[in-house]
């Protein structure tokens, strides 16, 4: 197993523990005996030297040129850090990414960590949800793009733990700026929808900005 790997399944156990934490009734003794086991892994982690997210050019290449389709999920992914889809993020919401065509798809199943109100996921996480579905969509067609407006509309409460799933796409296009539109379902409902505007970059300037210093 590749240190990357690792890192995956410990990011997994973190964020497990997390939502079974928010999730629970612990008593006090519980609580103690929890606190007690974590100091000294965080004691332990804090040891290891400080890390540097680097990105090569031939990885950033590799990724715009195989995002991945539905059977492919989990065999490319460019930012395993990444708060919303990064497999090694343990504070993550966990999000899997795929391309049908020119369609950008994503597929999550919210925890209880990332409630708003009981039952129902906070505003903000169903908004970086669509954000980032609405991004993959920019890559799909070549395109460095950042956020630059993104309004929702809120149909209904997104639940947590049930599955959902959202689609972006490409509704027009004016020289910089990228106009994309994308839903969010749930159970076959719609309980979100968005639209965004995206404006391109100079691909030069992104990967100055981003790539490692010997890139």
């Amino acid at each position: 197993m590749t240190n990357e790997e690792q890192r995956i399944v410990a990011a997994s156990l973190m964020r497990e523990l997390g939502h079974e934490f928010v999730g629970r009734a612990l008593s006090d003794e519980q609580l103690n005996a929890l606190s007690t086991e974590l100091r000294p892994l965080i004691a332990r982690v804090r040891e290891a030297p400080p890390r540097v997210r680097e990105l090569s050019r031939d990885r950033l290449e590799e990724f715009t040129l195989t995002i991945p389709t539905f059977d492919e999920i989990g065999e490319h992914q460019l930012f395993s850090d990444s708060i919303v889809a990064g497999a090694a993020n343990p504070m993550g919401l966990g999000a899997q990414l795929w391309r049908d065509g020119d369609i950008a798809c994503m597929r999550v199943t919210l925890g209880q960590a990332f409630e708003g109100a009981p039952g129902r996921a906070h505003g903000g996480v169903v908004a970086a949800l669509l954000d980032e579905v609405m991004g993959l969509m920019n890559m799909i067609h070549g395109t460095m793009a950042f956020t630059a407006q993104l309004d929702i509309t809120y149909l209904a409460p997104t639940p947590v733990g049930e599955p959902i799933i959202a689609r972006a796409w490409l509704a027009r296009q004016d020289n910089r700026k990228q106009f994309v539109e994308a839903t969010l379902h749930a159970n076959d409902r719609m309980v979100a929808s968005a639209q965004a505007l995206f404006i391109s970059i100079d691909r030069a300037t992104f990967l100055e900005q981003i790539l490692t210093p010997e890139d």
